[in-house]
């Protein structure tokens, strides 16, 4: 999908959550059940950065993300909520998209610009609602499609 990271159709999902700890669980879950990653330790690795800051962007955005061993290439899951959620991010607001990010141990610079790429993307407000609004998980990640595949040419 992108030269910065991988999403496969089956890491776009939606969810109910109530709670900060039950959305880095799904989204260890999505990591385990997609990409076939050690789910305690996806989860390990997310709550170890997340102990350094909370990752809630702000406006109404989370980008969990880690380093990891056992990955060769930046891989993401997006989720989005069914309602939002406090996520102790930077603007006080409660989040209802979640875009996760894991990267291999040492991709560096590598997972710099993913994180950008992300960000870049989350930031566009227009873009925020269409995600909200989309249908459902295939919508979602065509919109998100066209945005990795336009920025990468």
């Amino acid at each position: 999908m992108s030269s910065l990271f991988t999403l496969l159709p089956d890491a776009v999902t939606t969810a109910s959550a109530d709670t900060k700890a039950s959305i880095l669980g799904r989204l260890a879950d999505v990591f385990h059940t997609v990409y076939g990653l050690d789910r305690e330790m996806v989860l390990t690795r997310i709550l170890e950065r997340e102990a350094l800051g909370s990752t809630g962007f702000g406006r109404r955005i989370a980008i969990p993300h880690a380093r990891m061993s056992g990955i060769t290439r930046p891989v993401a899951v997006f989720i989005r909520l069914d309602s939002p959620v406090e996520f102790e991010a930077a603007d006080g607001m409660p989040i209802d998209i979640v875009f996760g990010l894991l990267s291999p141990e040492a991709a560096g610079a590598a997972h710099l610009h993913a994180l950008a790429a992300i960000s870049r993307m989350m930031r566009d407000e227009r873009m925020h609602e269409a995600l909200i609004d989309a249908p459902g998980t295939e919508a979602i990640y065509s919109l998100i499609s066209n945005v990795i595949d336009r920025d990468a040419a």
